[in-house]
């Protein structure tokens, strides 16, 4: 039977008919927001002849394959026996300029939808009219054509005919893919304690179109449990697309070499890691336009003949390859990257391609719901990550200085940013002695006129020249466009506050729960597959995460011989912030009799750099023969990746490195065998009492009750969780570690570990730590 092929009409027309160069000249984000309002009210206007947002489909037998052109047409006018395909465009060009080839593919569109609509009525001939409306005068241009049905046909089968090259790779390929999942097995001789059931929950959840959240402990082998049997599923035509979705640049490198490990078992698959424009681009500065950018001139042109030489000659493409095939073409290779997105079978990419509102991957989630397979590592982040996607904030002092900028540059600018900043002025003024005010209004006032300066700035940023100036209109206008696009999901869920320093005033409008939001866009697949070593307690990270009653939950106990790993709580200091700098020369104390019953590594973990820094100066004194490591808080990459190579097996002497909790060294990490030996943990991680964690405090106080464990303690014990997961990543591995905080022995913490966690000893002295490692050594 021969397998259908899905391209929507946007993605066909696009993809063979573009040309010419990239062009980030500035054109005006804001159209898109104004664009929606225009076609709604255009749509709204015409009157009971007009039918808005038609949902078209074509199926058809091409060659030797099944294919489906589908799309929305924006409205279709039947009046005096004649049919018209509407297509609206919003603009911000002067309509006078705009003829009827002002842009080709936006006719294109309307033609392809006027043949599929056409040939499903029976109808000889039919219209085709392109709206164009200025977004700044509201002035609308109708640009009509009449075609005949067979003129359609031949323009719409022209396409095809050009896009069949990528439907038949897609064909071949997937032929092969699915022949080599059939052929595929579990790439290790034997599966792990656990590994088996994991794996077989995952592919359970994706066949029956559910989501599941998996808690499995370090060392059980979450990666490949969760893409291979997603593989599986692949190959039995359950998924169509996997996006394995990361916090950390880290994490991807792991999902790579998964994939790698099962393509030396026989696997093909097309697995593309998405890297950030950022980082990716071969300037020092991504500009992307033809005039400044060798790579974005005539990259249309080219781009096409650079996907296909790709995927003809390679299957895991991560940075280095993405950038030697774009070297190769002279493409930009971040745009490069995303097209290559549409032909690959697994994107490893950021969160925020997936769920931010402001730079989602919009070519895969703004049609209606495919079979993508959402599997997301480390899962906990996700929380915070997902409130600050969902949040923005704007800054009083940027549209002073934007006023200062533009006083004598454009009055019409100038006076829109007054407005703006007259609001922030009433806005202080509300304030009664606090840092803080919370608006029991909704976030619209404050929209209303950033609308209009939006507005503004576009026309200001079109014709000025680069400049600082330039950058910091920019900047703002950028801000302003975030807030009023997360302006638009507020509810409930959302509340909008003001914070004043000596400098300047603060307005943000914050996510409190990004439950639904997070819910929402797993919803535009089959399938979301949650999964961490610390999702705990599941109830907590299901509910913030998005789970319902009809979601699966999982959890793998340790596989590791409980004999290999110690933990020990002390149970006679208090870490609380009052209790801080009475803290310290006990715990210096403690780390120096946990450091001297085995000769290694180990990591201290604080939760903050200052109380890090107290307890250093005061372990310096006495400690000379110990090499000590310290994380600093502006750490780079290269800088990262030396602190980690400084953990040798076996070394000379014994090694400290203090670290912070919940930082860059506390998860993602590997130090297998004898790089590590042990890790203290100072503190309960709490995260620091501020006003932001206040009000999610008291929003799940009035919704469940549990406020300060959803708003402090949960995240806290998650980040002690992660940082002494670091100590045993294998079977072989041995280790200790110990929890410094009277706290940790108390019935509410104990409640909240990992069952693992149930041997652990509580002791009040350094005399007992002393004989319980020497014990276990």
């Amino acid at each position: 039977m021969s397998k259908e092929f899905k391209v929507s009409v946007r993605n066909l027309v696009e993809f063979i008919m573009r040309s010419g160069d990239i062009d980030s000249t500035f054109v005006g984000g804001g159209r898109a927001l104004e664009g929606t309002r225009i076609h709604q009210k255009i749509q709204k206007n015409k009157g009971e002849n007009y039918r808005a947002e038609v949902s078209l489909k074509y199926t058809f037998n091409y060659e030797d394959v099944i294919l489906s052109v589908e799309g929305r047409a924006d409205g279709i006018i039947e009046e005096d026996g004649m049919v018209i395909i509407d297509e609206i465009k919003s603009t911000t060009r002067d309509l006078e300029k705009i003829e009827e080839n002002y842009n080709p593919l936006h006719m294109a569109q309307g033609k392809c939808y006027a043949y599929i609509y056409g040939r499903e009525n029976n109808l000889e001939k039919i219209g085709v009219q392109l709206t164009y409306c200025n977004v700044e005068t509201k002035e609308i241009k109708i640009i009509p054509e009449e075609f005949y049905l067979e003129e359609l046909e031949n323009f719409f089968y022209d396409l095809i005919d050009k896009y069949y090259v990528w439907i038949e790779f897609q064909k071949e390929w997937n032929e092969k893919r699915d022949l080599s999942i059939k052929n595929l097995d579990f790439p290790f001789s034997k599966y792990r304690k656990g590994q088996r059931e994991l794996a077989v929950s995952v592919y359970k959840t994706i066949r029956e179109g559910k989501n599941i959240f998996l808690q499995a402990p370090t060392g059980v082998g979450k990666t490949i449990s969760t893409i291979f049997p997603t593989v599986k599923a692949m190959g039995e035509g359950l998924a169509y697309k996997i996006f394995y979705l990361t916090a950390k640049n880290i994490t991807s490198s792991v999902a790579l070499e998964g994939i790698n490990i099962m393509s030396k078992k026989g696997l093909y698959l097309k697995t593309l890691s998405i890297t950030s424009k950022e980082k990716i681009c071969f300037k020092d500065k991504a500009t992307c336009n033809g005039e400044q950018c060798e790579y974005a001139k005539g990259h249309y042109d080219r781009v096409n003949e650079a996907v296909l030489d790709l995927l003809n000659n390679e299957s895991l493409m991560d940075k280095d390859i993405i950038q030697k095939y774009a070297l190769k073409h002279r493409v930009c290779p971040f745009e490069f990257s995303l097209d290559v997105a549409l032909w690959s079978d697994l994107v490893i990419c950021d969160y925020n391609y997936v769920f931010d509102p402001r730079v989602y991957l919009k070519r895969f989630f703004d049609g209606k719901k495919e079979d993508y397979v959402f599997l997301i590592d480390e899962a906990h982040n996700l929380v915070d990550r997902g409130r600050d996607m969902f949040s923005a904030s704007l800054s009083k002092e940027d549209f002073l200085k934007g006023k200062k900028i533009t006083k004598d540059l454009d009055k019409k600018l100038y006076k829109k940013l007054d407005k703006v900043n007259s609001y922030f002025i009433e806005l202080g003024k509300k304030f009664e002695g606090g840092e803080n005010y919370i608006l029991e209004e909704e976030p619209l006032a404050i929209t209303s006129h950033l609308r209009i300066l939006v507005e503004e700035m576009e026309n200001w940023l079109k014709i000025k020249d680069k400049s600082d100036e330039y950058e910091h209109i920019l900047k703002l206008y950028f801000d302003c466009l975030a807030f009023i696009r997360i302006s638009e999901l507020y509810d409930e869920n959302f509340i909008v506050f003001c914070k004043r320093d000596d400098r300047s005033l603060l307005l943000t409008l914050f996510c409190l729960d990004p439950s639904k939001l997070l819910r929402e866009s797993v919803k535009k697949g089959r399938a979301g597959v949650f999964f961490s070593a610390t999702l705990s307690p599941m109830n907590y990270f299901m509910d913030l995460l998005g789970g319902d009653k009809e979601d699966f939950s999982f959890g793998i106990p340790s596989p590791f011989d409980n004999n290999n790993r110690k933990i020990i709580i002390a149970g006679n200091i208090s870490t609380r912030y009052k209790n801080r700098d009475n803290s310290i020369g006990q715990i210096v104390e403690y780390i120096k009799t946990f450091i001297k019953s085995k000769k290694g590594n180990y990591l201290v973990f604080f939760p903050s750099y200052m109380y890090m820094e107290k307890v250093l100066e005061k372990f310096k004194e006495s400690n000379e023969e110990v090499e000590i490591l310290v994380q600093n808080s502006a750490m780079k990459d290269e800088e990262r990746g030396a602190f980690l190579e400084k953990f040798v097996e076996n070394p000379e002497k014994t090694m400290v490195a203090f670290s912070v909790l919940g930082g860059m060294f506390s998860e993602g990490i590997d130090l297998k065998g004898e790089r590590l030996s042990g890790a203290v943990i100072v503190g309960v991680g709490l995260p620091q009492i501020c006003f932001e964690r206040d009000i999610i405090m008291k929003y799940f106080d009035k919704n469940n009750g549990r406020g300060y464990d959803y708003s402090y303690v949960y995240p806290g014990v998650n980040k002690v969780l992660q940082g002494a997961g670091r100590v045993i990543r294998t079977e072989e591995d041995r280790g200790a570690i110990l929890l410094i905080d009277d706290r940790f022995a108390s019935r509410a913490y104990q409640s909240i570990f990992p069952k693992e966690w149930g041997d652990n000893r509580v002791i009040y002295n350094r005399k007992d730590l002393d004989s319980i490692l020497c014990d276990f050594w």
